[in-house]
């Protein structure tokens, strides 16, 4: 790997460190304060409200800079949302700002994957990447678990810097300014980036002229018979991982009587899981591969179905591994395939903010039914089922989809090839 791609790492794993370990603080946060069970699971489509409204924007805004610069810059609005959490704002709206920052943060972290590596090291690269942010996604859930828990909170609310009052009161509170230092470090990195050398894309005068430039993108990217099976394939994995994990939250409470700390580990093992399927496949896979693991998304829609009828977590722990495997496996070898296709037809940036708006769109709407079937008053046991036959029932469309395309596209088997070969020219 080049020099510069362990730095991203690292500012990567610290970034995706605090937003994971923030989401446990902010649903232990709004139990604490009576708030009512909606919200805890409205805080995964609030999240994702930024990188749909401002996808037109944020790609060519990647595209304008240098990409360790815009990283930078969204640490600071991650920054801006954990001090309001800390001084009162409401845990949704402050979420919402902290989605703001990833929104922006997103296609310049995986668009500068494709300006500093060839396409032969992106599942590679991909797999390194996914499997780190995984890794961070573990240790985020069970961190914010543990900052809220019985043993480290009531340490840290304890702990005084003497002369300087900021106004913190709760455990909670407390949890929520040693995350603000875990954002600092992630910046630190983001400084240490190097520029790539690749020539910067500047942004148009009028940002309204953008939206029609998005609109375009995301079209090219559909039509694209490559593009619309990968996009498709990511949307609906992330869609419903981003809202998993909430779920398995809720689940564990009910199914497992689990408090919020003891829940987030249940959270890490799908993590866990995630990560050494993404590891397996970077290892394992090529580019022209790829769609032929599409049988096993259908697999992880039914085997969610299974959640329901475990009660006991020393069955729940192999049987999340299991699934988060099957997940990770999936995902990386499908990413890279669209950041190549995406970063051939339309530019790194803007290629990673059409697969964003997609994926966080999906997340947003799949987000809101739940939040609305929650206060409902529909179970955890209903919702978990309704997600596995989701997943099976779409991921078998989208395997048909490319059985048809292939029959009716011949060609597309050609360009399936010279990926494999590598060959600049047929892309």
């Amino acid at each position: 790997m080049k020099r510069g791609f362990f730095t991203i790492m690292a500012a990567q794993f610290f970034s995706s460190l605090a937003d994971n370990a923030l989401f446990v603080v902010a649903v232990a946060l709004l139990r604490s304060n009576g708030a009512p069970t909606w919200q805890a699971a409205a805080l995964v489509p609030m999240f994702a409200l930024f990188y749909v409204l401002l996808a037109p924007w944020v790609g060519a805004f990647a595209d304008a800079r240098p990409k360790g610069q815009v990283m930078f810059i969204s640490n600071a609005f991650k920054v801006v949302g954990c001090l309001m959490m800390l001084w009162g704002s409401h845990p949704l709206m402050a979420y919402a700002v902290v989605g703001l920052g990833a929104a922006a943060y997103s296609p310049a972290k995986y668009g500068i994957l494709t300006e500093l590596l060839p396409a032969s090291q992106l599942v590679k690269a991909n797999g390194w990447i996914e499997g780190l942010t995984i890794t961070s996604i573990i240790f985020g859930v069970v961190l914010g678990g543990q900052l809220v828990g019985p043993v480290v909170g009531p340490w840290l609310l304890a702990f005084d810097i003497p002369g300087l009052n900021l106004g913190i009161h709760t455990a909670a509170q407390a949890a929520i300014a040693s995350l603000v230092l875990v954002y600092a470090l992630a910046a630190w990195f983001n400084t240490r980036i190097p520029h790539t050398g690749v020539a910067m894309r500047p942004m148009p005068r009028n940002p309204l002229t953008m939206v029609p430039d998005f609109y375009n993108c995301n079209k090219r990217l559909w039509q694209d018979k490559l593009g619309q099976i990968s996009l498709s394939t990511t949307t609906l994995f992330w869609g419903v991982s981003g809202n998993l994990r909430y779920i398995v939250l809720a689940w564990a409470a009910v199914a497992l009587n689990y408090s919020t700390t003891e829940a987030s580990k249940l959270v890490g093992v799908v993590a866990i899981g995630t990560a050494v399927g993404a590891v397996l496949a970077s290892v394992r896979m090529r580019l022209d591969l790829a769609c032929k693991l599409m049988p096993m998304g259908v697999a992880m829609g039914l085997l969610v179905l299974l959640l329901n009828f475990i009660d006991s977590v020393w069955l729940a722990i192999p049987f999340l591994i299991l699934l988060g495997g099957l997940g990770g496996f999936l995902v990386v070898p499908m990413n890279a395939l669209l950041q190549h296709r995406g970063h051939n037809l339309m530019g790194a940036g803007r290629s990673i903010a059409v697969q964003n708006f997609n994926e966080q769109a999906c997340i947003l709407g799949l987000g809101m039914l739940y939040s609305f079937a929650t206060g409902a008053g529909v179970s955890a046991f209903v919702s978990i089922a309704c997600f596995g036959l989701f997943v099976a029932g779409v991921m078998y469309v989208i395997q048909r989809w490319h059985a048809h395309n292939l029959r009716t596209h011949p060609e597309e088997l050609d360009r399936l090839m010279a990926i494999a070969r590598d060959d600049p020219h047929s892309v």
